[in-house]
């Protein structure tokens, strides 16, 4: 629910009512609380209680700096150690968000894209950097989100896309690492306009 925006930065996680939405008792809630606050999707406000963690501007920006970083270099590795097979995956993958995009669909889109770049990170055959770069995704996910709603991101990505997989396809390690890199990374008006649309419960100055 945190990941797919259900539950947004800010919002207040109430035990109670997690365990009867759920049908549990709350031991079982408050453990998986624990394992969110560990990860740094939540966080604790003293008598406030629990809520979806919250990121300030500055560090989110320098956690989709770290993101592009990483998506770079698995798109580097993957140009060359992707098999046929992997490479076929994104292209059909690709072929779902062109759907979903025809459809003006953010949310399907968002989820679909999501597909895209696991497959990325899995024909980069390593698993370390995959691994924190999924991490990363996560704890940034619901601000990911909401990239996808700014205004032509959805047709952008497509293009973006298409340059990533022709440069493994390729087997162009700079120029893969270099797409997906700025394919990740907000610059400039992108980045202006992005923080100009977050509510001020997403994030803090």
């Amino acid at each position: 629910m945190i990941l797919d925006g259900t539950l947004p930065p800010g919002e207040r996680l109430d035990e109670m009512d997690l365990a009867r939405r759920f049908g549990l008792s709350r031991t079982p809630v408050r453990e998986a609380i624990k394992s969110l606050l560990a990860v740094g999707l939540v966080e604790t406000r003293g008598r406030q209680g629990t809520h979806v963690a919250i990121l300030s501007i500055p560090a989110l920006i320098e956690m989709f700096d770290v993101m592009a970083a990483l998506e770079g270099l698995c798109a580097k590795l993957a140009a060359r150690r992707a098999t046929v097979a992997e490479r076929a995956a994104m292209r059909r993958v690709h072929e779902d968000l062109i759907l979903a995009c025809d459809a003006g669909d953010p949310v399907a889109f968002y989820k679909v894209n999501q597909e895209f770049h696991d497959l990325l990170y899995q024909a980069a055959h390593t698993h370390f950097i995959a691994d924190q770069t999924l991490q990363l995704r996560r704890r940034i996910s619901a601000y990911r989100l909401r990239v996808t709603y700014q205004p032509g991101r959805m047709v952008g990505t497509l293009s973006e896309h298409v340059r990533i997989m022709d440069a493994i396809d390729a087997g162009d390690p700079e120029e893969a690492q270099k797409a997906a890199g700025e394919h990740v990374q907000l610059l400039g008006d992108q980045l202006t306009d992005f923080i100009a649309s977050l509510p001020a419960a997403m994030a803090r100055a």
